[in-house]
């Protein structure tokens, strides 16, 4: 498999891995070329160009990153500003016919609480243009799918919000689509859902469908996708396998404050390490700076014993998602 590259991402699966290809397959390739979205003045999305050809790829980035937008994008709700949204090749919007292939999670609650689960799925079945016969089967599928079946003849208004959502899955699915789209899937299932609907993805990917889902928890991803897409500010930040997005998220400057029982002596015995770079004393607050994460990590307590300094505490001061994401569009 080509690894993605963030000049050029490009993101593929091999299929020798003994691994049943999905009947509708050949609809299951998404592009975007130097696709973006706009809203007046506000970009949504910025030049952002990759290729899905099956498997599981998670698109990370802090909420208000655009990632939304890229999902309506390619499950053909919005129209490009510029660049080329395609499904199979062809445009993503303005083809009702390519609806059969994509089926949408959306983050929003879009649903109505008056119906039942069942109603719900089965309602999503016919507007797919299934028979009566066909979509009661497909529902009944569906529903068992996300073990729903307890719930399914209850008021969707009276589901808690991981009832909510798996309902949601099973009305994506319901029509069997070559392209899953998910926003936010995992929000509001207990641990044992989230762990269900991981291995659910994974069965759905291992037949050949293409699974796109958006996160900005960054566990979720690792724990779900090998292959990632990182997006910041509407921009595409970083593309490839997910051990090599990490590296990039763990291998950049890193600041620590420490207090200890002597900051003053600890700060003379840090500046004697070649792995830090930066050593202050402001406000009363020692503060390191590091290009190396986990020698640093590992050598600090030694360096404090060795000069008798007890540590009090040791905090990273740049952990949030927001400074990681920013420090890779910054490369």
């Amino acid at each position: 498999m080509t690894e993605p590259r963030v000049t050029e991402p490009r993101v593929t699966e091999a299929a020798a891995h003994g691994e049943q290809e999905h009947d509708a397959s050949a609809s299951a390739t998404v592009a975007l070329e130097g696709a973006s979205r706009w809203y007046g003045n506000v970009v949504a999305v910025n030049e952002v160009s990759f290729r899905l050809d099956g498997g599981i790829t998670g698109l990370l980035g802090p909420n208000g990153a655009g990632k939304s937008t890229i999902l309506h994008m390619i499950a053909g709700f919005l129209a490009p500003s510029s660049g080329s949204v395609t499904v199979g090749g062809h445009p993503a919007r303005g083809h009702p016919e390519m609806y059969r292939h994509v089926g949408l999670v959306p983050e929003r609650e879009a649903v109505y609480p008056f119906l039942t689960g069942r109603q719900f799925v089965a309602a999503n079945a016919r507007l797919q243009g299934m028979s009566a016969a066909d979509a009661a089967a497909a529902t009944e599928r569906a529903i068992g799918l996300v073990e729903l079946q307890g719930a399914q003849d209850r008021a969707i208004g009276g589901y808690s919000k991981g009832m909510r959502q798996r309902a949601k899955v099973a009305a994506a699915l319901v029509h069997d689509p070559a392209i899953l789209l998910l926003d936010e899937p995992f929000n509001g299932m207990d641990p044992r859902q989230r762990l269900h609907m991981m291995e659910l993805l994974r069965r759905m990917a291992a037949e050949g469908r293409t699974i796109l889902f958006s996160s900005h928890i960054l566990e979720e991803v690792e724990r779900l996708a090998e292959r990632v897409l990182v997006i910041v500010a509407g921009r595409l930040a970083a593309a490839g396998h997910f051990r090599e997005i990490r590296r990039l998220m763990t291998d950049r400057p890193h600041t620590f404050t420490i207090r200890s029982s002597d900051d003053r002596a600890l700060a003379a015995a840090l500046m004697a390490e070649p792995t830090i770079g930066t050593v202050s004393l402001h406000d009363g607050q020692l503060m390191v700076g590091t290009d190396d994460f986990g020698t640093f990590s590992r050598r600090v307590a030694g360096i404090a014993r060795g000069a008798s300094i007890t540590l009090h505490e040791l905090l990273p001061t740049d952990e949030s998602l927001e400074s990681v994401f920013s420090y890779l569009v910054r490369r």
